[in-house]
């Protein structure tokens, strides 16, 4: 029987460890993709410093607006709200590909634009930061 996809981010999908948080920033590797910056850090489950073996999901994910950019609370809570909704929808593959492979993965996306995007433009730039975050998991040595 065919299982369907649940699309869900729930609490353990979140990022809010301050102690992994700061190991993303410290050790973490990083990309652009215009208006995205994207933070990653890649762990082994077996090899896994501490702070990151605490992490229960394989993939957690944390999302950032710049305060320069968007004084309003309201506006940057908008674009972190369409951000959080075009993750989850497309997040899946990622996190059934670190499971299978027994890594974890801790991700965090700063919008880095000036203006408030529209949604399709986030769902369609987070889909080719999920597919770079993928080939990286991949080519990423076990």
């Amino acid at each position: 029987m065919e299982q369907t996809q649940r699309y869900t981010l729930g609490k353990t999908e979140r990022l809010k460890s301050r102690k992994i948080i700061e190991q993303l920033f410290k050790e973490g590797k990083s990309f652009s993709n215009f208006p995205f910056r994207v933070l990653y850090l890649t762990v082994n489950k077996d090899a896994a410093p501490a702070p990151v073996k605490q992490q229960q999901a394989p993939l957690q994910c944390g999302f950032g607006v710049s305060t320069r950019h968007f004084k309003k609370a309201v506006h940057r809570n908008r674009v972190k709200r369409l951000l959080r909704e075009a993750w989850r929808l497309q997040k899946n593959e990622l996190e059934q590909l670190l499971e299978s492979g027994q890594k974890q993965l801790a991700v965090f996306v700063i919008y880095t634009g000036n203006e408030l995007p529209l949604y399709p433009l986030v769902y369609e730039k987070t889909g080719s930061i999920l597919k770079r975050l993928k080939e990286k998991v991949e080519t990423a040595h076990p």
